[in-house]
């Protein structure tokens, strides 16, 4: 047996070795720290959870103020999930999003509870969805004044949008230094053939049926065709109209004089001094200039002082307020059940505020099959997308009619293209006077980018063993006769759309392509021609799926159906939200800084763009129908 001896190290060699080791063991520290810190930390918030025995309700007392203030985008269903949103409002902020059955439902109770006296409305830091959605609160808050209850708006600065919601108030407030003022509809966009095909030399092959469909002019033309601004502003006219009529109604001013303001509006502004706030008094838009303290004081002296309250009086948020109102045991009675399908309509499992062939068609599935549902309301609002993925959720209602079933959609702000074609089959359907809807057609949009690569010095080059093999590689120009095979793929689709859309509404696929080609239309206009049943909201077309099942008038109760958080998940959020895990996680900037990162917000039309344009086997092309269409 022998023994090799190593050599000494020379001390440079050394002096490397060691430091690098060092730098290993403090790295092993820092993260041995960090785990044991974050496993010391959810520890501390379980153990707080169970002694705390999380947050307790406070009673709802006689004389309050119900404070309706949402902060952030009105949705159909939260596209964040719960945890996430528990740790937002336990790190001081709201969630972004605000559910617009919340507050509906907030708004019914109101007008029913007892201990609610008045509203304070604060509707400035809610983010504009749609028109369609705004008047359903404006309707429910008109209502909420008719059974006596007083409603106080107060705003900071007001979006045209979001004033009318405040002009249902008994009073407006602006802050002396804000602003409000009318200015109209307007739909502009950008286009991008010269950077597309001058600049970048991507050639964009558009195949399409309808002279209105213009969800992809962008690509391929420098500006709007006359065709698109004809039919745009045929609708928004409609829609910006009936907006004015709903404000003149609510403040007791005349449309005429609302419009003739508008027409001069900068002379207006430059005679109250360029001060907005004064503009919006002296038209009688608002009814006085206060700051948000001055009404505290004025809701205190009205109602019920409190000390210990925010603002000095006795009130109550609307999250707490539905918490008192809201049934907590398990309902077991007839339901009528809502699926929510809002965005873009794309194909496979996709999450909260995305339409998903598969995972939306579940959730009909799963209402089909609960013996509980009697009915299904089916709430849409969505531009529209992939027509196969369109298809699916449309078999799924076809399902649930052939179990019995009724299913009435109820349209949000827009449901057009796609959107319309999911809606279709109903047994009824029921639109906002301004909803945006329509846009029956379909078109395929294909980049070829030969040119663009010759720029670097690349080409494209190779053998096939047919004369179509790789016709369709996006590297290479798009021959004739592969664009025949597209268009016909396409003009197929349509002759299947609007067949379909015949079929559901009993009428010719011929009179169908009259107010089909891609053309979109208001509630109203839609309604005119047969495209819709009738006018009204989610709760109206709730009302009439119960009617459909025969199910009487207190026998039934809603549900909505939608994808559950997992067991861990929803401990989490109970975690989050009890006092003590709200406590810790408030003051935490660590928490609040991962938040912000965790909650992107990505832009869903490019979304939705790049996942048409992705090939499927077997498939040359995607077909799509889809409406730019959203103010």
């Amino acid at each position: 047996m022998s023994t090799v001896v190593q050599p000494p190290r020379a001390p440079l060699s050394r002096f490397i070795v060691g430091l690098w080791d060092g730098m290993n063991f403090i790295r092993r520290l820092i993260l041995n720290l960090l785990f044991f810190g974050l496993l010391f930390l959810f520890a501390l918030l379980v153990l707080l959870a169970i002694v705390g025995g999380g947050s307790r309700q406070a009673p709802l007392l006689d004389r309050t103020t119900l404070v309706i203030a949402p902060e952030g985008e009105l949705v159909e269903q939260y596209r964040t999930d719960p945890f996430m949103r528990a740790l937002a409002e336990s790190g001081g902020g709201g969630t972004g999003e605000v559910q617009l059955r919340d507050v509906l439902r907030a708004l019914e109770a109101a007008k029913q509870d007892a201990r609610i006296e008045r509203v304070l409305l604060r509707t400035d830091r809610l983010t504009f969805s749609g028109y369609a959605s705004m008047r359903e609160i404006a309707d429910a808050l008109a209502e909420l004044r008719a059974a006596g209850k007083q409603v106080v708006a107060f705003g900071e600065y007001f979006g045209q949008q979001q004033y009318l919601l405040a002009a249902q108030a008994d009073e407006v407030y602006l802050d002396p230094e804000g602003g409000m003022m009318l200015e109209g509809l307007s739909g502009y966009r950008q286009y991008y053939r010269e950077a597309l095909a001058d600049k970048l030399s991507v050639d964009m092959h558009l195949f399409k049926v309808g002279e209105y469909k213009s969800a992809a002019e962008p690509y391929i033309l420098d500006g709007a065709s006359p065709e698109s601004k004809e039919a745009d502003l045929y609708w928004m006219n409609d829609i910006w109209q009936r907006h004015v009529a709903d404000i003149a109604k609510a403040r007791g001013l005349t449309p005429e004089a609302i419009n003739a303001e508008i027409d001069s509006l900068p002379s207006g502004i430059a005679a109250a001094q360029g001060d907005l706030a004064q503009y919006a008094l002296d038209h009688g838009y608002v009814d006085g200039l206060k700051t948000f303290e001055e009404v505290e004081q004025l809701l205190a002296d009205r109602g019920v002082a409190d000390e210990d309250a925010d603002g000095g009086f006795r009130q109550v948020a609307m999250r707490d307020f539905l918490a008192h109102v809201e049934p907590r045991p398990a309902d077991r009675r007839a339901q009528v059940a809502v699926v929510v399908a809002e965005g873009g309509i794309t194909g496979g499992d996709q999450p909260p505020g995305t339409i998903g062939g598969e995972s939306t068609s579940a959730l009909l599935r799963e209402a089909r099959e609960d013996d509980h549902v009697k009915a299904v309301v089916l709430r849409v609002d969505s531009g529209g997308g992939e027509v196969f993925a369109s298809e699916q959720i449309r078999r799924e209602v076809d399902a649930l009619k052939a179990e019995g079933k009724p299913v009435v959609v109820s349209m949000g702000d827009v449901a057009a293209s796609g959107g319309y074609w999911i809606s279709m089959n109903a047994d009824r359907i029921y639109a906002d006077a301004s909803t945006i809807t329509g846009s029956i057609g379909i078109f395929a949009l294909v980049p070829t980018f030969p040119r663009t690569l010759e720029k670097i010095g690349v080409r494209t080059d190779g053998v096939g063993t047919t004369r179509f093999a790789g016709a369709f590689d996006l590297s290479r120009e798009l021959q004739p006769e592969a664009g025949q095979a597209i268009q016909a793929i396409i003009d197929r689709g349509y002759r299947n759309f609007i067949g379909k859309v015949g079929d559901a509404r009993g009428r010719s696929s011929e009179e169908i392509d009259t107010v089909a080609r891609g053309r979109v239309w208001s509630g109203t206009q839609a309604l005119d021609r047969g495209l819709v049943d009738e006018l009204g909201g989610l709760r109206t077309a709730i009302a009439k799926a119960a009617d459909l099942a025969d199910l009487g008038t207190d026998a039934w109760r809603v549900r909505y159906v939608e994808k559950t958080a997992t067991p861990f998940g929803r401990f989490l959020t109970g975690l989050v939200g009890s006092r003590a895990g709200g406590l810790l996680v408030g003051h935490s900037d660590f928490a609040r800084g991962l938040l912000a990162r965790a909650v992107p917000r990505a832009e869903q039309d490019l979304r939705l763009l790049e996942s048409v344009m992705t090939p499927v086997p077997g498939k040359p092309v995607k077909a799509v129908a889809y409406c730019f269409c959203e103010l």
